[in-house]
């Protein structure tokens, strides 16, 4: 934690620029601790935290620092992944077990690496073959607190490196008939525990790779991506839910093209195009049924999204002790949503026109990193930022109808010292201040008839401070510090602004809100003995947000205090045992009907034990939550009681 890496230079896997504040989770730590999903895998992570949005949708989230999906862009390989609509990303659908490395950028991200990372990044890397031949293959069971089966996953990868070229194949999957409720969880009319109602999700990922590696130093790389889900979502266990809402597809697939080209020795290029697709489909039904949808509030809601665009980067240490780099990014967003009302209604269904949404957005940067001393080096970026809303189209009174299109803009800057006295001490100092760009559901969506669209939305701004320091004690012992604040500006905020036609209240988004962030990340880590290594996490976080029109806004998801210890020991040969207690303090949540109420804090033990049969094979069996804790994330919607898991791994 806080340390600044300079990236290698490749042509894909990764972002660009110097980096603070970096985490990092291997594939060793998400198989070891069956965490098969993002937003699981990054719940050991510091400054990170981990929610859910509740309600009809029922979403995974992830927070960065107190900031949200919004505002901490998602990668694959260094490729945004975007939702052209609305962006609300699930993080639950994106599969972890044929990933590289999971990199999380808090705070300071440079400039580099193009627009809207105003609160810090995520990027998630795919495997390249390091071996003429190699495979791997896992399998892996999760049983509930009753003994059944909760969920099943299993991965496989096979690549190839030789001298000129690579090739690599993976693909994930995973399959869950609902978690299990703790037996702590006291029914209700809604929810009668045991296997968690409407709790079931199939997801599974397969991606592609070649390269083409002339020398040692350039590289040239195709990469496809495709990964297709579906789920339901658990209704409130205390107040029964009027929307029965359904997600019977949810795809994402990338097709991306990476250079990396050397120009003499103090010189590159790099660049990256790319397509994506975003294809979705949300379901209303009559009741808890979901046979049929004729009622007035039953729909089916398509997407049929698209984004492609391009990124050029270039650097040169022409000049003594000094690197100077520059970025240019293209991105087009095209949203076609289209709505089916009443489907199985014979007389009042209805279908209309597909619709078209779009934008472009472009990004042009600098960087520049001054080597004072080979101890001290000085960073300092700029970009500027705008974007172009092409068309919104909305659909009523019988016809398309245009809505006013325009734009923003935006200039963005950082600056950063690093001091490294010796290879076991580092200290850094940043400043950094970084926008993002409303996306089209907050300029234009009229939330079935209860929101106003608002096209002039300025882009929100956060001004990042940071102080950090790494040091290995000694040859045994590793502590990380870090104190941060954010300073946030025209935070977009829904307010109401009078009656909506059909009853209730009339909102619209505007630039009201300002907010403070500011904490405290901790990290050490003690090789006790040759067979013994504990380690621990903490985390302060506390998020101040001023609404003028709404005193009593509370920030709602994330606890001012969370942290993490574990162990790994190894009492024979082979064979691991690794306990930890994740710790988290309480939160406010959004409470049903408006207000908000506190969501209790909670300590949850896991264990993990690992037994090694030879080099190239492994059987894990764990715990989590193994007291069978019942507790909440968001208030009302309890999470997974105890459960226990079953893996192997074979790799050749």
């Amino acid at each position: 934690m806080g340390r600044i890496l300079v990236p290698a230079e490749s042509a894909d896997g990764g972002t660009s620029g110097q980096k603070i504040s970096q985490s990092v989770v291997t594939p060793q730590e998400v198989y070891s601790a069956n965490r098969n999903t993002l937003d699981d895998a990054l719940r050991t992570v510091p400054g990170v935290e981990v929610s859910t949005t509740g309600g009809r949708r029922n979403e995974r989230l992830l927070y960065v620092r107190g900031f949200d999906r919004f505002q901490v862009p998602l990668s694959i390989d260094g490729i945004r992944v975007y939702l052209p609509a609305d962006n609300r990303l699930d993080f639950g659908r994106f599969l972890t077990p044929d990933l590289s490395e999971i990199q999380v950028q808090k705070g300071y991200v440079s400039a580099l690496n193009g627009p809207g990372a105003m609160g810090g990044m995520v990027n998630l890397v795919t495997r390249k073959p390091t071996r003429e031949l190699e495979a791997e293959f896992q399998s892996g069971i999760d049983l509930g607190n009753t003994g059944d089966l909760a969920a099943a996953t299993a991965f496989a990868s096979v690549g190839s490196r030789q001298e000129d070229f690579y090739v690599q194949a993976s693909g994930a999957i995973r399959d869950s008939d609902g978690f299990f409720l703790s037996r702590s969880f006291v029914p209700t009319a809604v929810e009668d525990g045991g296997r968690r109602d409407l709790s079931e999700v199939d997801d599974w990922r397969l991606n592609f790779k070649a390269g083409y590696t002339p020398n040692d130093t350039d590289e040239y790389v195709i990469s496809y991506t495709h990964q297709e889900g579906s789920r339901k979502a658990p209704y409130h266990v205390i107040t029964p839910d009027t929307r029965h809402w359904t997600w019977p597809y949810w795809n994402v697939s990338s097709l991306s093209l990476y250079s990396h080209t050397q120009i003499g020795e103090a010189s590159y290029v790099r660049t990256k195009a790319y397509y994506n697709t975003f294809e979705n489909l949300l379901s209303s039904f009559d009741n808890n049924t979901f046979t049929t949808q004729t009622a007035g509030y039953a729909f089916d809601s398509y997407y049929d999204d698209n984004s492609y665009g391009f990124s050029v980067e270039g650097g040169t240490e022409l000049i003594d002790r000094n690197t100077l780099k520059a970025a240019l990014h293209y991105r087009r967003d095209t949203h076609h949503p289209q709505q089916h009302a009443r489907p199985d209604d014979p007389t009042l269904a209805f279908l209309e026109p597909r619709l078209e949404r779009s934008e472009d957005t472009w990004s042009a940067a600098l960087e520049n990193t001054f080597h004072v001393t080979d101890t001290l080096d000085f960073v300092g970026g700029v970009s500027y930022d705008w974007n172009d809303i092409l068309k919104a189209q909305r659909y009523s009174s019988g016809a398309i109808q245009e809505y006013p299109v325009g734009g923003s803009s935006a200039a963005n800057w950082q600056l950063a010292a690093i001091y490294r006295p010796s290879d076991a001490l580092e200290f850094n100092a940043s400043i950094s201040s970084r926008t993002r760009f409303p996306n089209l559901f907050e300029l234009y969506s009229t939330r079935f008839g209860t929101a106003e669209p608002n096209p002039n939305l300025k882009p929100e701004r956060a001004i990042h401070y940071q102080l950090g320091v790494t040091a290995e004690l000694s040859e045994t012992a590793r502590i990380g510090a870090a104190l941060f604040y954010s300073d946030l500006t025209d935070v977009i905020q829904s307010i109401r602004i009078g009656a909506a036609p059909g009853g209730g209240d009339l909102t619209q988004n505007q630039n009201i809100g300002d907010g403070r962030y500011y904490g405290l990340e901790l990290t050490g880590e003690w090789d006790i003995l040759p067979e013994l290594t504990i380690g621990a996490n903490y985390t302060l976080l506390k998020r101040n947000l001023v609404d003028p029109v709404r005193p009593g806004l509370r920030p709602v998801d994330t606890p001012e205090h969370t942290a993490r210890i574990y162990a790994d020991w190894m009492p024979y040969e082979n064979f691991t045992v690794s306990p930890d207690v994740e710790l988290a303090s309480w939160r406010w949540s959004d409470a049903t009907g408006g207000g908000y109420v506190k969501t209790a804090g909670f300590a949850l033990a896991n264990i993990n034990m690992q037994y090694d049969f030879s080099e190239n094979m492994a059987v894990n069996f764990g715990v989590r939550n193994i007291f069978d804790k019942n507790y909440e994330l968001n208030q009302g919607f309890p999470e997974p009681g105890r459960t226990f898991f079953l893996k192997t791994r074979v790799t050749f």
